[in-house]
């Protein structure tokens, strides 16, 4: 299927990390125009993956802003002007046992993975439904469907992202914008890469597809729910995990 989004304007949040970035390339050679947010302290990491797309033939934009803050985000939005697509893929972990957890740990999380979303979503939106055509995709996980040892902040923070897509898409189903979540499995990336390598080993028995995913596979789900063609797909959640979690 050829998905076409020349002329659209794409904003992905946390889009230089390992996902994001795929995101935005993909986004990208469907021919929309792509910026990529990422953390100010993230910077100069981030013009390097810029430098990587550039050797892919792909001019993606940088925008540095804190997600977090509602005040930073609007700033931004303001900058960037139209947002025909919305990827909201930042995130963060702070992992412990919750008798253990500290309320920074928490805070973080939460307003780094759930109140982004609001956040960045809250500036396009009414755009959006004026042109009458978007399109909003909000990265979860596996583990907000079924939760996951020392990550209450992580899970409940993810398990909330598709409350609010479902929310929304009821919302904006009639004007035209559809609001969808991609819940990955254990994905390749320096994140799995840093876990133990027989803790590793123990995940990937419990995935039926007998591999990590890949960044690619997510960014291929994003893109077709950006497409023309899902124009009758909103308020779903895509698990992308191969096989790991299954439910009707």
């Amino acid at each position: 299927m050829r998905i076409d989004l020349a002329g659209r304007r794409a904003l992905v949040t946390g889009g230089t990390g390992a996902i994001g970035s795929r995101i935005c390339a993909a986004l990208a050679r469907a021919g929309a125009q792509v910026t990529a947010n990422c953390a100010e302290s993230d910077l100069p990491a981030a013009q390097e993956q810029q430098a990587r797309w550039r050797k892919e033939s792909l001019e993606i934009a940088l925008e540095p802003f804190d997600v977090a803050r509602f005040e930073a985000c609007a700033g931004a939005l303001a900058r960037i002007g139209t947002v025909d697509i919305l990827v909201n893929c930042a995130g963060i972990t702070r992992d412990a046992p919750l008798r253990r957890m500290q309320p920074q740990q928490w805070q973080d999380v939460l307003r780094v993975n759930l109140d982004s979303v609001f956040n960045v979503s809250r500036h396009v939106i009414e755009g959006m439904c004026e042109r009458g055509w978007g399109r909003i995709v909000n990265i979860s996980s596996v583990n907000g469907q079924k939760g996951q040892f020392g990550q209450t902040n992580y899970s409940a923070a993810k398990a909330g992202v598709h409350g609010f897509t479902m929310a929304l898409a009821a919302e904006t189903a009639r004007k035209g914008v559809t609001v969808n979540t991609v819940s990955p499995g254990y994905i390749d990336s320096p994140m799995i890469r840093a876990v133990p390598e027989d803790i590793r080993a123990r995940i990937l028995e419990g995935i039926p597809a007998g591999r990590f995913g890949q960044p690619q596979d997510i960014a291929d789900a994003v893109t077709f729910l950006c497409a023309e063609q899902a124009a009758f797909i909103t308020g779903a959640n895509l698990p992308v995990n191969g096989g790991q979690f299954m439910s009707a």
